[in-house]
């Protein structure tokens, strides 16, 4: 099949030149152009695509190419382009070349007739090039001429010289010189730098394809829609070509030909490791490209592929043994003819300028010569690089595994390993132990084999790959009874600390217990502690009564025997523990505690547990503010050090933040997103909360049914956690209660999230019992204003989401007790609170308009219709309905529900406006009079001057032309919504 681009991607600014130098030429404004680029960039093809627009535009087009094949042929593009034009039999005035037609006939044979301007000017260059300048001219003196010499390069000197004349001198004329020129240095290009230099001609230099082009570039190619290209596809040949066009399809049709690539149901996929095969034709390039620098230049850059895409000079001038002389000489040379480029890693490094270059040079080496360079390249790593820090690890590692010492190259592939993991490399760790691990086990090297998978172990339990652990444990089973105790003991509690992660309670426990049966009897602290971590937070998990306190005390004892205890992470561990406890007491407290395992994990180097603070204090930010860029922040920094699964957990806090924040749509969005993350992850716990969220997104939009299957899902997936039960039952069960207007139900739900929490101390603090049931219990008269003080003070109460109901909670005591003025302040902090969750904050208004009306405080009118509007707006009936039932009962006007109401703006809804005003409001800009409106809307110019009258008071507009100015500022803000339809 074909496998070539049918149309161009990536070319419109380079396109859109041509185009307008073309239409230049056809109007008298002729030019020189030349397209730029290194070979296979698309210069041709941008080329043929000015060629077609010439000849759809009626222009003359004359073609010729330039050849490095064969004799040298003098003026060959040049002749070619001409006796096309002969040859084709196209019209012109030949009288118009006078003399100059038998001069021509050096380039066309049938115009030589010996005759002409005079014999010292017959073998002129300029007298030739002048003779071709007015050819083109009479050719396109219609319609314009495009004169096309291809490949630029490979022409003869004299053919330059014509090149360079015509340039200067067609301003005047309707003729376009384009011309393809490739970038390494040529005489060609000097010509091409002395024209734009003096302004007689521009260049159009060709980059290579951006990123973001290649998937529909190679849609083209395979002439399929975008979508069909797998992101494998893309991924692996955006890499191996580097954007060069001519290579893409290259490495497309060997890809195609030999089956590694292939289309299935949905679309084109890698098949196997689908390793191509080097395009023949990128690889007679590089070879022909190597051979013109000589021996020593072949051989350099010989040993630089050895050392891979990306190379050091030093390494290389140590091998060959070179001066720096002769070094830098060979460099230039290399980077000239487009072989290598200076590397952004610094002075000392170079890289290929296409990654399959080093490939191509590493196909002219026989094994034995390979293996031969690439121990010498490896020694030489060593010798200047003692310990080989930073990247010298892996790539001495490749060297020593390609100069056949693979348990020498696993040894540091697993050093690298190790660095890389302790830096928060996570995905590079792991492709260096596994790496480590698959040479080890080819090889019989079975303990080495074994520390290997300790390391990986750690890294796959931060990722959540619990099935990665059990396998990982199962492969070290034979090698186990072998250890040394304490070693056994730090393997069952990586073990222990990855089942917990995984939420596999039952594993968790069965590791911590074959850690502590290896546990000499009466072990001091510092042999304990790692165990004693994990107890800890199996402990604050589990169902007992006492387990908030037993984990914290567990945790304490840790922390205060700092001293005695070496592993730093059991410490962080700790830290990390009683900062989550200490949320319910003090929330400063608990970011200090937080701040103190980040301080040691920093100290220590263990990335891990720096996320793992870093998202406890976003945590106490976000409870305490709602400070949700932190969370995303910290959710960042766990993805960056490989902890999945920590990240999975933020992943759940922020769809429930965009549950409170009312943002719906979005929450959904990201339900459905971290739920399937966390069934692919196998991570129990996150998955039992994302159904808790899913019950509350259904609740917080009055969705029962919705919510009823949320929590029979919960159950289903072992949901019997007391604390996450309470989230269920108070910012589920009781929220959606109130939104169908059942009090009761909601406070009975209520005061089983408080019992619950009773028995069973918890960490999740938005239940309700801190916040929206302290609301309840003061409305109901049920607690007064000591009570509140002292829960008020509590660092729950304090929390952004309780806020703002214990704020309206204060507010009724102070009405009640004729203090106005302080409920209006405390009104205002509620307000404050609750700007970011428009739900909770309008439905804590709807609940004390009615208290704030009775005791003449507040304005409960204007929050029953914002509540109202929201409810209404939001298909939650029984709330709206309720509010308009409490504006009757206190005699304000209701809004009427009528057809066309959604096309009010929402402001304009909001400030009482009927949809009979809002038609009048819509025609005032015009400046039209009462009748004028009356005939418009078929009304009566009375039932007109009623509207208007009503429009000055809920305006707070003076006079007409003022209202004319407030419909236009709201019209403009923020149209209707009918209006986004057209």
């Amino acid at each position: 099949m074909r496998t070539r681009a049918s149309f161009l991607v990536g070319r419109d600014a380079e396109l859109a030149q041509l185009s307008g130098a073309l239409d230049d030429a056809r109007s008298g404004r002729g030019a020189g152009l030349f397209l730029l680029g290194e070979p296979g960039i698309g210069k041709s093809r941008l080329a043929a695509e000015a060629v077609g627009r010439a000849v759809d535009s009626g222009m003359t087009v004359l073609r010729g190419r330039a050849s490095a094949t064969g004799p040298s042929v003098p003026f060959r593009p040049l002749s070619e382009a001409l006796m096309s034009l002969v040859r084709k039999g196209v019209p012109f005035d030949e009288g118009a070349l006078g003399p100059y037609r038998s001069v021509l006939g050096r380039l066309v044979p049938e115009w030589d007739t010996g005759e002409g301007v005079g014999a010292a000017h017959a073998h002129s260059l300029v007298v030739l090039a002048e003779g071709v300048l007015r050819l083109t001219a009479a050719a396109g003196r219609e319609s314009g001429c495009l004169l096309f010499l291809e490949d630029l390069q490979d022409a003869d000197a004299e053919t330059l010289a014509v090149v360079e004349y015509l340039a200067d001198n067609l301003r005047s004329e309707s003729t376009l010189l384009l011309c393809t020129v490739r970038s390494e240095p040529s005489p060609a290009l000097d010509v091409v730098h002395a024209v734009t230099r003096r302004l007689s001609g521009g260049t159009v230099e060709l980059d290579r394809l951006a990123r973001r082009v290649m998937r529909p570039f190679l849609a083209s190619c395979l002439s399929v829609r975008d979508e069909e290209v797998h992101d494998a596809v893309v991924e692996r040949l955006w890499r191996d070509s580097a954007g060069v066009p001519l290579v893409v399809e290259e490495l497309l049709n060997s890809l195609v030909s030999s089956g590694r690539l292939a289309r299935g149901g949905d679309g084109w996929r890698l098949m196997g490791d689908a390793a191509a095969a080097l395009p023949v034709t990128l690889t007679r390039s590089v070879v022909e490209r190597a051979d013109r620098l000589g021996p020593v230049g072949r051989h350099l850059f010989s040993v630089a592929s050895v050392l891979g895409h990306r190379f050091p000079l030093s390494v290389v001038q140590r091998v060959t043994g070179t001066d720096d002389h002769v070094l830098l000489e060979h460099l230039q040379a290399g980077v000239e003819a487009q072989l290598v480029t200076p590397d952004e890693r610094g002075p000392d490094w170079y890289s290929f300028q296409h990654p399959l270059t080093a490939d191509a040079l590493l196909d002219r080496l026989t094994p034995a010569e390979r293996a031969h360079l690439s121990r010498r390249a490896a020694g030489a790593a060593q010798e200047l690089h003692p310990g080989l820090p930073r990247d010298w690890c892996p790539l001495a590692a490749r060297l020593w595994l390609h100069a056949g010492e693979p348990v020498r190259a696993a040894g540091l592939f697993h050093e690298a390993g190790r660095r890389a993991l302790a830096d928060g490399a996570a995905g590079t760790a792991a492709s260096l132990l596994t790496r480590a691990e698959k040479l080890f086990a080819a090889h019989g090297e079975t303990r080495a084999r074994a520390e290997v998978l300790e390391t990986l172990l750690h890294l796959l339990a931060e990722s959540g790959d619990w099935a990665g652990v059990h396998e990982t444990s199962e492969a070290l089973a034979d090698e186990l009874a072998g250890m040394a105790p304490e070693r056994r003991v730090a393997l069952h509690v990586r073990l222990a600390w990855a089942a917990y992660i995984a939420g596999r309670r039952e594993d968790c426990e069965r590791q911590v217990r074959l850690a502590r049966a290896l546990l000499p009897p009466g072990a001091a602290v510092a042999v304990t502690a790692p165990v004693d971590a994990v107890a800890a937070y199996l402990t604050l998990d589990g169902a007992d009564s006492r387990r908030v306190a037993e984990a914290e005390r567990c945790a304490r004892r840790l922390v205060a025997a700092a001293d005695a205890v070496t592993d730093p992470v059991a410490l962080c561990q700790a830290w990390h523990l009683i900062g989550l406890v200490t949320r319910e007491r003090d929330l400063a407290d608990a970011h200090h505690c937080f701040e103190r395992a980040l301080e040691l994990a920093t100290r220590h180097g263990i990335p891990i547990w720096r996320a793992y603070a870093m998202i406890g204090a976003a945590g106490v930010s976000w409870l305490s503010e709602g400070n949700v860029g932190v969370l995303q922040s910290a959710r960042k920094a766990a993805l960056n050090v490989g902890g999945s699964a920590l990240a999975e957990n933020m992943s759940a806090t922020l769809v429930m933040d965009a549950i409170l924040r009312g943002d719906f749509p979005r929450a959904a969005t990201l339900l459905r997103t971290s739920l399937a993350t966390a069934r692919r992850m196998r991570l129990g716990a996150v998955e039992r909360y994302l159904h808790v969220t899913r019950a509350v997104l259904a609740a917080h939009q009055g969705r029962r049914a919705e919510m009823e299957r949320a929590l029979t899902a919960f159950r289903d997936c072992g949901g019997d956690q007391p604390h996450e039960q309470t989230l269920a039952l108070g910012l589920g069960r009781a929220v959606c209660a109130l939104l169908e207007e059942d009090g009761a139900t909601a406070r009975s739900h209520l005061t089983e999230v408080v019992a619950t929490e009773e028995r069973y101390p918890t960490t999740f603090y938005l239940a309700g019992a801190h916040g929206l049931r302290v609301l309840l219990h003061v409305l109901d008269g049920r607690m007064d204003e000591a009570e509140h003080a002292g829960l008020a003070a509590r660092a729950p109460a304090t929390m952004r989401w309780n806020r703002q109901f214990v704020c309206l909670a204060e507010a009724v005591l102070h009405g009640r007790a004729g203090r106005p003025e302080r409920a209006a302040d405390a009104v205002g902090r509620a307000a404050l609170a609750g700007a970011e969750y428009p739900t909770a904050r309008h439905l804590g208004l709807r609940l004390v308009a009615e208290a704030a009306h009775d005791g003449g405080w507040g304005e409960p009118v204007a929050w029953l219709r914002q509540a109202e509007e929201h409810f209404h707006a939001r298909s939650v009936p029984a709330v709206a309905g309720a509010c308009r039932a409490l504006l009757r009962g206190i005699g304000a006007p209701v809004r009427q529900r009528r057809t066309g109401r959604d096309r009010v703006p929402a402001r304009l809804r909001a400030a009482g406006v009927t949809v009979r005003e809002f038609e009048v409001l819509e025609l005032l800009p015009q400046r039209l009079t009462n009748k004028a409106i009356a005939e418009r809307l078929h009304i009566s110019p009375r039932t007109v001057e009623k509207h208007i009258a009503s429009l000055f008071a809920k305006s707070g507009c003076a006079d007409r032309v003022a209202l004319s100015d407030y419909a236009c500022a709201a019209l403009a803000t923020e149209p209707p919504a009918a209006w986004h339809h057209g």
